[in-house]
């Protein structure tokens, strides 16, 4: 059996990723445990379905805490790291808690990892590493850009990887995927914000011009291609992870709309937000030649999917809202105003 340690596997992505190595279709041949220490995005609930398997078990506890770290490394063969603050928002208001855990977090990881030496450690980043593109898409070769505090704070841990490769020979695989969504996503993101607050019968807001363009990707998908990358991906190496539909952001707001049977009266234009990159775009050739990476969810089915999933699960949604200050207001911005109808139709586009 390989011993896998999943770091924050408890939030959306990686509890999506544990139940499928150990759903009925994942590898028979792994255990996992869980480290998350469960802070205000983590969800026991998100692991429910797997809480019986004899290949399963959690932990609770802190990536920068040295000693458990180093303890959980040492028992294991891999790792998969998705631990991290992720919401643009919070790091704007304030950074610290962002650089603790990406960076110090990620090191302390790392540097247990250079003890111990598990096979191989799969690093999960995002494309916002690199900033904004206005055409195109970056290919892995890039040189990060980072314009927010999170995507700083996410590409100072890649950095510090792959010099882990480079210095100790570690076996470093870096992803950096496009915008995910899907079901048990954290409501603050733009998806879940919406959708729930539409459902509420509550309004939402809309950034600047919503002109800014995202690539999204279901996380079945994204958690196929971190499979992928951690079973058949070379050491040192960077792997981009897309979905293959970039919409601008009043594209899809229009589709949540339609989706929850809202129209754009519950729309509120409010305030860009400082260093809102205007659009993000991965070439994901590398992971699609290299080693078949296919998206596979339709974007128009999985978004149905997804809120139908959110309509059928206000018992997991409404107690997180109740417990976020930022989410219980439920009301945009101070500032806002009416962000009034639609401009004319754009059609979706394919990334790259």
């Amino acid at each position: 059996m390989t011993r896998i340690l999943v770091t924050g596997g408890a939030g959306f992505i990686g509890s999506h990723y544990v139940r499928t190595l150990l759903g009925p279709d994942g590898d028979p041949g792994v255990t996992v445990t869980v480290l998350d220490l469960l802070t205000y995005a983590g969800n026991p609930a998100n692991l429910d379905a797997v809480r019986g398997s004899d290949r399963f078990a959690f932990v609770r506890g802190d990536i920068c805490d040295a000693p458990l770290v180093d303890d959980l490394v040492a028992a294991h063969d891999q790792i998969v790291h998705f631990a991290a603050e992720s919401h643009v928002d919070r790091s704007i208001l304030d950074g610290a808690g962002f650089v603790r855990t990406n960076v110090v977090g990620t090191h302390t990881l790392l540097d247990a990892a250079v003890r111990h030496g598990p096979k191989v450690f799969v690093h999960i980043s995002t494309d916002e590493v690199y900033g904004s593109i206005d055409s195109g898409s970056w290919p892995e070769s890039q040189a990060p850009a980072p314009s927010s505090p999170y995507s700083a704070a996410k590409a100072s841990s890649d950095l510090l990887a792959l010099a882990h490769h480079r210095t100790h020979g570690l076996d470093v695989r870096v992803t950096r995927c496009s915008n995910n969504y899907g079901p048990h996503q954290f409501p603050e993101k733009v998806i879940p914000l919406f959708i729930t607050r539409l459902l509420d019968g509550g309004r939402v807001p809309l950034y600047g011009d919503g002109g800014h363009v995202r690539d999204w990707l279901h996380v079945d998908d994204h958690v196929q291609g971190i499979e992928l990358v951690r079973t058949g991906g070379r050491a040192g190496e960077i792997y981009h992870i897309g979905g293959g539909t970039e919409l601008t952001n009043r594209e899809l707001t229009g589709l949540l709309l339609e989706a929850c049977g809202a129209d754009w009266s519950r729309v509120d234009a409010v305030e860009d937000r400082p260093g809102h990159d205007r659009r993000y775009s991965v070439d994901c050739r590398k992971i699609t030649e290299g080693l078949g990476y296919r998206p596979r969810k339709d974007f128009t089915r999985g978004l149905a999917e997804t809120v139908a999933w959110y309509r059928e699960h206000r018992s997991w949604w409404e107690p997180l809202i109740r417990r976020t200050p930022s989410l219980a207001s439920r009301r945009p911005r101070a500032g806002s105003r009416p962000a009034g109808p639609p401009g004319p139709a754009s059609p979706v586009r394919r990334a790259g």
